[in-house]
């Protein structure tokens, strides 16, 4: 299974393309609600180790390695990281509607597949892909670390409920 356009536009809606610099040409890296730098549509931006680059003494750093610069990149690398993750969710072979689908890239696309992989979600779901206690499960992934706490966003707990929706969906 591929994404839909509507599983493309809700990632988009959640991850926003931001200039991180108004006052520079082209796009800049953008530091999430969670300390990490990213770049175009939700991509981490990597140092050269391939390691997440965190926190606003990292700016610089984030400037220097990030590589998406135009519009039209971001959308390149978003094809080329939503490839990936579908391939990951393919790999589980579950028998999805395309809702569910788009829903759990979604998920896998911010929290990481392997978080997806080890979660009481993932388990309901190969369970039975109809169980109502999904909902409950994507909304259990609303929190981040900031500054070294665990807190709420409301950023992700609104697109928790926007997959959840979008999984259950007719």
């Amino acid at each position: 299974m591929r994404t839909s356009n509507k599983g493309i536009e809700l990632i988009k809606r959640f991850e926003s393309l931001h200039d991180g610099d108004l006052h520079l040409i082209g796009l800049q890296p953008k530091m999430c609600p969670a300390g990490l730098w990213t770049e175009g549509w939700g991509r981490l931006v990597l140092d050269q180790n391939g390691n997440p680059l965190s926190g606003i003494e990292n700016k610089g750093k984030a400037y220097k390695f990030s590589k998406i610069k135009t519009e039209a990149e971001a959308e390149a690398a978003l094809k080329e990281d939503l490839a990936v993750r579908e391939n990951m969710i393919n790999s589980l072979k579950l028998q999805l509607s395309q809702g569910q689908f788009d829903a759990l890239v979604s998920f896998a696309y911010n929290v990481g597949f392997s978080n997806l992989k080890n979660s009481t979600l993932l388990r309901h779901v190969r369970s039975n892909v109809y169980d109502n206690r999904i909902r409950g499960e994507f909304a259990k992934w609303n929190k981040a670390r900031v500054n070294g706490v665990l807190k709420v966003l409301p950023g992700l707990t609104r697109r928790r409920a926007a997959e959840a929706e979008m999984y259950f969906e007719k």
